[in-house]
Parts: C-alpha cells; sequence; structure tokens
C-alpha cells in the first residue's frame, strides 16, 4: 500500500496507535464530538481505561451517544469539565493523552480553548506520562486564539529537558500560515526502566 502523507489529524491518530496498547491508561482532554475518545477505547480495550473531558455539555452527550453506539460507552469516563481539571480526576500513570484544541465543531466559535487553562492541562498531562508514554496537541492557529495558543506551545514544549521528553512539531511547510499543527511528546525511559525491561525478557 502507497504511503500517503496526510493532515495533522492523521498524524496525531498514528501516534496513538503506536502508543496505546489494551489495558491502557489514556486521557482525551478536547472530546469534541468523540472521534479521538472512540479511538482511544478502541485501542485501550475493554481493560482499558479512557478519561475524557470537555467543558460544553454538548460535546459530553455527542461523545456519549458515538461511545454507545460502537458499544463502548462502559471503557470511558466522561467529565463535563475543563481540562485544566485533568490533575483532579485522573491520579495513575497514562500511555497517552491528546488534545485536539480550538473549537467545537459545528458548535460556536466564540467558545474555544484558551492558552490559560490549556497551559494548565498540557502540564497536567505531561506529569501523568509514564515512559515511552506520549502527548499528542492539534493546534489551530488560523485564529486569534489558536495562534497564540500554537506559540506558546513552542515555548512550553521546547522548554522540556532533552533528558526527559522528545518533541517534534510537524506541520506542512505549504499549506499556509493558518494550517493545524501537530505537537508530539514522548516521555524518556530513564535508565531504570530499561534495565527492568531487560530483567522481564531475560526471565
Amino acid at each position: 500500500m502507497a504511503y500517503e502523507l496526510r493532515s495533522a489529524r492523521y498524524l496525531a491518530a498514528e501516534a496513538l496507535e503506536k502508543a496505546v496498547a489494551p489495558g491502557d491508561t489514556v486521557i482525551d482532554a478536547t472530546m469534541g464530538n468523540g472521534h479521538d475518545t472512540l479511538l482511544l477505547c478502541r485501542l485501550a480495550g475493554a481493560q482499558g481505561r479512557v478519561y475524557a473531558f470537555d467543558v460544553q455539555r454538548q460535546a459530553v452527550e455527542n461523545t456519549r451517544k458515538r461511545l454507545l453506539d460502537a458499544g463502548m460507552l462502559d471503557r470511558a469516563r466522561l467529565f463535563c469539565l475543563g481540562h485544566e481539571h485533568i490533575s483532579e480526576q485522573v491520579k495513575e500513570p497514562v500511555s497517552a493523552a491528546v488534545f485536539n484544541l480550538g473549537w467545537l465543531p459545528g458548535g460556536d466559535h466564540a467558545v474555544t480553548t484558551r492558552w490559560e487553562t490549556t497551559k494548565t492541562a498540557v502540564e497536567s498531562a505531561l506529569s501523568l506520562l509514564r515512559p515511552l508514554g506520549v502527548l499528542v496537541i492539534c493546534a489551530y492557529p488560523g485564529h486569534p486564539e489558536g495562534e497564540k495558543e500554537r506559540t506558546a506551545l513552542i515555548s512550553l514544549l521546547a522548554a522540556l529537558p532533552p533528558q526527559g521528553y522528545n518533541v517534534l512539531e510537524q506541520r506542512f511547510l505549504n499549506a499556509g500560515e493558518g494550517a493545524p499543527v501537530c505537537f508530539l511528546v514522548q516521555k524518556q525511559r530513564r535508565a531504570d526502566d530499561a534495565k527492568e525491561d531487560d530483567a522481564r525478557v531475560d526471565v
């Protein structure tokens, strides 16, 4: 099958499919219409756990219906809360956290994610990542708040210590200034983690 470069959303899904395994705990920080939540439920499996957040009741209901129709509602905990409250609800390490910033597709464009709360949420998600866990963020700089988030994310993520994280920015250079951007962050394994993995293999 031919390889095809596609959108930032496609790149985000591709990263999640590689990072999440059955039984994992994961976070959808911006559930929207539930597409990422459903993907995470499928990847984490029946024994996994998905925590999903959105400040808009309509987003929660849209996601609930999508999961119910797919027979996966029992795999997720849906919170009608802003993602800045992640650390209050999630207490265990996660293998992945996904952010799809901006507004609810088909909803009020005046209701959008904002850097003040996005920053808190991203920092919380980073603190919860287990070794080799990934943080996936799609940002949309085609509107003023989206550009603010993109610029601030670059500063925040670029400052992460290279000994602890690998950080990648993916964007299409010929798609214009307002094109979506996908940020990928992976927490590195510590030497102790690698030794533990080797020990399991030896046994």
